[in-house]
């Protein structure tokens, strides 16, 4: 199975030029073999454009999502906002080669007050079979908490896409944090991040897809791109990775407090 991560700037608002930024990129993919593309966490409209996009104006855009995905024959998963009665949430949503809807994952971690003060927290996990993988869907933040890829990883995914908008000065976060959240549980991790600037945020850039042992298959520094994976038919083994048995000899112990 071939992945990619599509690394880009933010459309700011611009819907229409997101919209082309999504279908250039598809067509890309689409020539690389890719089966399954992944951009930044709310690609569309832009991380610090939901606030004023109202919801009546975002009624065409996941059909045109489904139509780009259909014509490009390419799976696709994109930050997205999520309208529902009076409530917004940050939302991963994927969809398959021919654009039907295979998932949709809310975002468990709001971060800081700005998420806080727009976005209802998600609630529950989302994962979803894709070819001969069962994947799982993280946004950004909630990558950056052990508990939830080890609770995905305990749902069988061997796969989690987390569309992400990590800013500076957090770039630990995807030259430490992921990568190891990748090799504890292992599990491959494809990591799509924003970059340049949007207002008065300069983002990270260095989306990767890193392996289950942690090791990077595929990276970006700070230009805009796609990175490639291409996994193996089978998935890995314990007796293919160097640190093979954490997960199998794990012991649970009362704290005594």
């Amino acid at each position: 199975m071939r992945l990619a991560l599509y690394q880009a700037p933010s459309p700011a608002g611009d819907i229409p030029a997101g919209l082309d930024v999504v279908q250039q990129s598809l067509m890309q993919a689409a020539s690389d073999g890719i089966e399954m593309l992944v951009l930044p966490e709310l690609f569309l409209p832009g991380y610090r454009a939901v606030s004023t996009i109202p919801p009546t104006g975002w009624k065409d855009v996941e059909p045109r999502l489904s139509d780009l995905c259909r014509t490009s024959g390419v799976g696709l998963t994109i930050g997205v906002p999520e309208y529902q009665d009076d409530k917004i949430y940050n939302t991963a949503l994927a969809l398959d080669p021919r654009g039907h809807v295979l998932a949709r994952h809310r975002k468990i971690q709001l971060f800081g007050d700005y998420e806080a003060g727009i976005f209802a927290s998600g609630e529950c996990y989302t994962t979803f079979d894709f070819g001969n993988r069962r994947f799982g869907l993280l946004i950004c933040y909630d990558a950056e908490f052990p508990e939830h890829v080890r609770a995905l990883a305990r749902l069988d995914c061997d796969v989690i896409l987390v569309p992400t908008a990590n800013m500076m000065p957090y770039i630990n976060v995807n030259t430490v944090m992921i990568p190891a959240r990748a090799a504890e549980n292992a599990v491959t991790v494809v990591y799509a991040n924003l970059c340049g600037t949007e207002g008065d945020l300069t983002y990270v850039g260095q989306s990767g897809i890193f392996g289950p042992d942690g090791y990077s298959i595929a990276t970006k520094g700070q230009s805009p791109g796609l990175a490639i994976a291409e996994l193996p038919d089978e998935t890995w083994s314990e007796h293919d990775l160097p640190h093979t048995t954490q997960l199998k000899d794990l012991r649970h112990v009362k704290d005594g407090l």
